[in-house]
């Protein structure tokens, strides 16, 4: 992980990174391995997972803005954040690093319904749904009545990331989410598919979709739909 510098050949994705010690397994936004091409990525100094997610990441956006100013000045052509909580400035962000920003998997909440059938919408899985209230769920365009499911209740996934702990138990984490998604689907007959909130969640996508036949959408894929028009291929 690059933190800052010279920027990576052809990275036209940068990532601003919360201030974490929790493992970042593959499939994590956080972690490189994640991706097929080459992102940049700039830790910001004191937003620990507990301030941006509980706290509303009060009085850190200045720093959020100067990193992705600093990704831009890198060599970045837009910018991604790995926490879905900063949905709620994701104004802010955008007009302050002036490049196309990507601040939160919720973003694609409203695309995922326009894909279902009649009858059918997306629930939201999130690492804390007491703390996801209705003014983050706004600013990302998100239906107000959408099922929201969190991982509270589980032993691992939200203790370990809320309190940053530096190990983890994998298949307990694992467990919790799809706890959490067969939960939503069961309160919530009418769910079509699953939106990943949190960025750490993506790893356990394809356990989701094989507990609740529904196909799950996180923010690694989101990403990779943000690059491919920042950075289009070309053919022949």
């Amino acid at each position: 992980m690059a933190t800052g510098g010279k920027a990576i050949a052809g990275a036209a994705v940068g990532l601003l990174m919360l201030d974490t010690r929790f493992p970042r397994i593959p499939g994590d936004v956080g972690n490189m391995a994640s991706f097929n091409f080459p992102i940049l990525a700039r830790v910001v100094r004191g937003a620990t997972p507990s301030r941006v997610v509980q706290q509303r990441a009060e009085g850190l956006l200045a720093a959020f803005i100067d990193a992705g100013r600093c990704l831009v000045a890198d060599g970045v052509d837009g910018v991604v954040a790995n926490c879905g909580f900063l949905a709620l400035y994701q104004r802010e962000l955008a007009a302050g690093i002036g490049v196309p920003v990507l601040s939160s998997s919720l973003m694609q909440v409203g695309m995922v319904n326009a894909l279902l059938p009649a009858g059918r919408r997306a629930g939201v899985l999130t690492v804390s749904a007491s703390a996801l209230r209705p003014d983050v769920l706004a600013a990302a365009g998100v239906p107000p009545d959408t099922p929201i499911g969190g991982t509270e209740n589980g032993s691992e996934f939200t203790r370990v990331l809320l309190n940053d702990l530096p190990e983890m138990d994998v298949p307990a984490a694992c467990a919790d989410i799809v706890a959490a998604a067969r939960g939503l689907c069961a309160a919530y007959p009418d769910l079509g598919a699953l939106v990943l909130e949190c960025t750490n969640m993506a790893p356990y996508g394809a356990d989701i979709t094989a507990a609740t036949g529904l196909p799950t959408f996180s923010m690694v894929n989101l990403i990779g739909w943000f690059q491919g028009g920042l950075s289009p291929r070309r053919f022949g």
